[in-house]
């Protein structure tokens, strides 16, 4: 039988990167949590309860190693900092402007979705597609809903 961490530490594998126990860990993490979309700080706070020695340098370190060997994705939409997602198939983002939540669009884009690998001649390497808002909680609290959109 093969386990969640066998399965992790062959991905890490096949992308040339040695498979630590700390990057298996950071690893872990961000498969269980696919819709978290977390930043350096908060994969760190968590891995800290069960690793007392491991350091924000190892994890700012595995999470770069990782974007740079496709094995995450980066998600730069509050501007202020990176966030990382394991889900690297291209897809669109939603960050509420009132509970700072990033959620993840299922939106049919030709160019996220490579159907389209150039526009006006420029060949397409990446698709970040950002939307910012309010999510239907946030919305909901509010006690109003959005104007000219059904309540799905």
């Amino acid at each position: 039988m093969i386990t969640n961490m066998n399965i992790l530490k062959n991905r890490l594998m096949e992308k040339g990167i040695k498979p630590t126990f700390q990057r298996l860990k950071v690893l872990e993490y961000l498969s269980n949590n696919l819709k978290n979309h977390p930043t350096v700080e908060m994969v760190y706070e968590e891995l800290l309860k069960e690793i007392p020695t491991l350091s924000l340098t190892t994890v700012y370190n595995t999470l770069n190693n990782f974007l740079e060997k496709g094995l995450v994705s980066g998600v730069i939409i509050t501007g202020t900092e990176a966030r990382y997602d394991f889900d690297t198939k291209y897809h669109h983002h939603f960050l509420c402007k009132i509970c700072g939540k990033i959620i993840d669009i299922d939106l049919k884009c030709g160019y996220a979705l490579g159907e389209k690998r150039t526009v006006s001649g420029h060949r397409i390497d990446e698709v970040h597609g950002y939307f910012k808002g309010i999510c239907k909680n946030c919305y909901k609290n509010l006690g109003t809903k959005p104007k000219g959109h059904s309540s799905s």
